[in-house]
């Protein structure tokens, strides 16, 4: 698949304020969605071709990784791409992999080769080294997997070599990431070739959403799993993933946030395409969110419409369930009627930088007044937002979470905000900056 032209970004972008927020955007594909039909697609029998499908740098990603596997695909046109399914194995049995910082491809991918065999090696940015792994990898060497650490125990870089798979039972923990149970899930289909596998999980499971997109994908390529609610899954013996010929991607529910948030906050009303009242996404329960802070909320069946209603009511709840859209609420906090607080979101310190200690830092520089717990954070909006250069991280929803704060709301004014290096998008929505000025208005009528 040919990537989107690039985006030649400046070093940052500043954002002017902007009085009212009115129109339509239709969403990239999902990365969740995404890059879990490509491996499923991969490892299926038959050709699938895949609609819809996001043209980012995580999916990028992961169609080089399977093209390095031997995995042929044709792009049809610039959303849709035809995979040839391998029967679960892989063409290629050595391979030098880079998997940049897309956690949604190397850890799947993780299992499946390590499950498969072969002599692989993945590796990423450094931020990608410094993201965990050691309990997907803990499990999969504990039923006779072979991976070793070549840099820091616990963290990519990572080297696979054919080992000896005798899976019956297997445990991970679920308090770091669901897609450690992810990976297993996808790859539990290629162990359980004459006897049921399953796979327990330790403590509590965050992100069940997320597993839930799994399991519906999985049965969507013919494979399915048996829950004993959330602490155990099943796949019996004589399963294997077959191509469905065709599917769509559905649009970015995590993306939809940015513009949800931003009718809430500065009028709209801004309408969503390609996610509606039936999406497998667990993110579409941002709006619920939104909705308990005194936006009206209008779903369809392929879109999602959010108006204001004047100030925002402030919010406190857990948002373990919604971990990545949860960071859109806490710039909505800005324009709420009191302090929030965003509980159980500890899994913000192993995303793409440590969105618990960034998003305090920048939160603090617009005016808000910030208390940063271990797995909490509690903002108290500033009478009046205060111009700020927002710091990104390399970490795309930093940059688009913040494009927020140059919105008029009905509480306080927004200002100008400088977003540096606004290139980071890339990794999931090139052209975030041209939707938010599609729908942004200088004038309040």
């Amino acid at each position: 698949m040919t990537q989107q032209k690039p985006k030649h970004y400046p070093q940052h972008i500043d954002l002017e304020p902007v009085m009212h927020v009115e129109g339509t955007v239709r969403l990239p594909g999902s990365k969740s969605i995404s890059n879990r039909t490509l491996l499923l697609a991969a490892l299926c029998e038959g050709e699938t071709t895949i609609h819809d499908l996001l043209a980012s740098d995580d999916t990028m990603v992961m169609l080089g990784a399977l093209r390095s596997l031997g995995i042929r695909w044709e792009e049809i046109d610039e959303r849709t791409v035809l995979v040839h399914g391998n029967g679960g194995t892989l063409p290629v049995g050595a391979a030098d992999l880079f998997m940049g910082n897309a956690g949604t491809a190397i850890r799947p991918l993780t299992a499946a080769l390590a499950v498969i065999g072969g002599d692989y090696t993945l590796h990423g940015v450094s931020r990608m080294h410094e993201r965990p792994i050691g309990d997907l990898v803990d499990a999969l060497n504990g039923i006779g997997a072979q991976i070793e650490y070549t840099g820091e125990a616990g963290f990519p870089p990572l080297r696979i070599r054919r080992g000896h798979i005798h899976a019956n039972r297997m445990s991970v923990r679920g308090n770091v990431s669901s897609q450690f149970l992810t990976a297993l899930l996808m790859s539990a289909p290629l162990m359980a070739r004459g006897h049921a596998v399953t796979i327990d999980v330790v403590g509590e499971l965050i992100s069940k959403p997320y597993i839930e997109i799994t399991l519906n994908l999985m049965r969507r390529f013919g494979v399915t799993v048996e829950q004993n609610g959330w602490a155990s899954f099943t796949v019996q013996p004589g399963q294997r993933y077959v191509s469905p010929g065709s599917i769509h991607v559905e649009g970015d529910a995590s993306s939809a946030s940015y513009f949800l948030a931003a009718g809430a906050i500065g009028g709209g009303p801004v309408r969503v395409e390609g996610v509606g009242k039936d999406s497998i996404q667990g993110d579409v329960r941002f709006a619920d969110a939104l909705e308990r802070m005194g936006a009206t909320i209008t779903r369809g069946d392929n879109w999602i419409e959010a108006r204001g209603n004047g100030v925002l009511k402030a919010i406190d709840a857990d948002f373990n369930h919604i971990p990545d859209a949860a960071m859109t609420i806490a710039v909505a906090a800005l324009y709420a009627d009191g302090p929030s607080t965003l509980r159980n979101i500890a899994s913000w310190r192993v995303k793409e930088t440590d969105r618990l200690a960034a998003m305090a830092i920048e939160l603090r520089k617009v005016g808000a007044q910030v208390e940063e717990g271990p797995d909490y954070l509690r903002i108290t909006p500033p009478e009046e937002l205060l111009p700020a250069t927002i710091d990104t991280y390399d970490d795309h929803r930093m940059a688009m979470c913040f494009s927020l704060a140059s919105l008029d709301g009905a509480a306080r004014r927004g200002n100008a905000i400088r977003i540096n290096d606004p290139k980071c998008v890339a990794k999931t929505f090139p052209d975030y900056f041209e939707a938010f000025a599609g729908i942004a208005r200088s004038e309040l009528f």
